[in-house]
């Protein structure tokens, strides 16, 4: 098992910082939120954060999807540290700093683009129960350009250096072309482009951006929910997962040196993944009911899991076992926050 390099692991989305609080159906209800949906902030949002932040108890976590994702591939690894590359836009604030340093702490490496003219994005997670809604603020995680920083030479060169590349669908909101240039670069190398359909907004109303990068993809991650949307959306007449998993699969594909890998999540139901011309069911680990404290993050755990063990070349089992385990952690707390070392064997 080859032990990864630093930088091997690239990462790029959106920086946002995690604002998590325990509201009740009433506050949903005022703010026109769902539970367990997630969702771009509108103006009538702009009191939610500021009623949010007055809630008794507030946790502050650094977070984005993609950032959480290589930041517990990193956890999983503990060593070396700065295995994973993490690129994305802040603003020059105080939650700026915050973000810094908690990267920093998670041992990623980031390598923020930072302007002045929008504030640090934040996420609010509104918790009820076991369920949760999020409401995201994109702000300056909105204001990424390919051109003031994934085209500067000293940051390429941090992106040739990767073997594996993960970007979550949220990304093709921000900035689509520089998602192209890395999935390009991915393919024409031969390395693992991967990436996550992150909501079923990005398939209703980001079709077109997603399915210009899904020729590069080489590994597509989702939800049971996402999965569906995505096959909705492209007609596949089918709500059978496995099914689901096969036509994605099949859908075309630039780098024919690597056949595409789907692989669908179902919360306590077994995760589909395509094996060869087969998808198969892979269950997941038992957890009392009681012992889960926060479902926000499980997503963004199981590919931190997963990408942990592929950057390792592992086979995919191994690497949805790890993905497993890693997300069975994070439920156990509130946010996407772990224990300082994993017990995987």
């Amino acid at each position: 098992m080859p032990t990864p390099s630093e930088n091997t692991l690239f990462g790029m989305g959106n920086p946002l910082l995690d604002i998590s609080a325990v509201v009740d159906k009433d506050f949903l209800d005022k703010f026109g939120l769902k539970l367990n949906d997630q969702i771009l902030a509108e103006d009538k949002h702009k009191a939610l954060f500021e009623e949010i932040v007055k809630r008794s108890k507030v946790e502050y976590h650094a977070g984005g999807s993609t950032q959480n994702s290589v930041k517990i591939a990193q956890w999983m690894i503990q060593k070396p540290q700065k295995v994973a590359t993490f690129f994305g836009c802040i603003g020059t604030d105080q939650f700026g700093e915050i973000l810094k340093e908690k990267a920093a702490e998670a041992h990623v490496d980031a390598h923020y683009y930072e302007q002045n003219v929008e504030p640090t994005g934040t996420c609010a997670a509104c918790i009820t129960g076991d369920n949760r809604s999020l409401v995201a603020n994109l702000a300056a995680a909105n204001c990424y350009k390919k051109e003031k920083h994934l085209d500067l030479d000293s940051n390429w060169e941090l992106v040739k250096k990767a073997k594996v590349y993960y970007i979550a669908g949220f990304f093709l909101t921000v900035s689509p072309e520089s998602i192209m240039k890395v999935a390009k670069h991915a393919s024409d190398n031969n390395k693992i482009f991967c990436m996550n359909l992150s909501a079923p907004f990005i398939s209703q109303f980001f079709r077109e951006p997603l399915m210009e990068v899904m020729p590069y993809v080489d590994i597509l991650f989702g939800n049971e929910t996402e999965a569906a949307t995505f096959a909705k959306e492209l007609g596949f007449e089918t709500d059978d997962i496995a099914e689901i998993a096969k036509k994605t699969q099949n859908l075309p594909k630039e780098n024919t040196k690597r056949q595409r890998v789907v692989v669908f999540t179902q919360g306590r139901e077994d995760t589909a993944a395509t094996v060869g011309e087969e998808a198969t069911m892979f269950p997941v680990l038992d957890i009392d009911q009681n012992d889960i404290v926060d479902t926000n993050g499980a997503g963004d755990a199981f590919v931190g899991g997963f990408l942990s063990a592929l950057v390792q070349e592992q086979a995919l089992e191994e690497c949805i076992r790890a993905g497993h385990y890693s997300a069975n952690v994070i439920i156990r707390r509130v946010g996407c926050t772990f224990p300082e070392k994993p017990d995987f064997h």
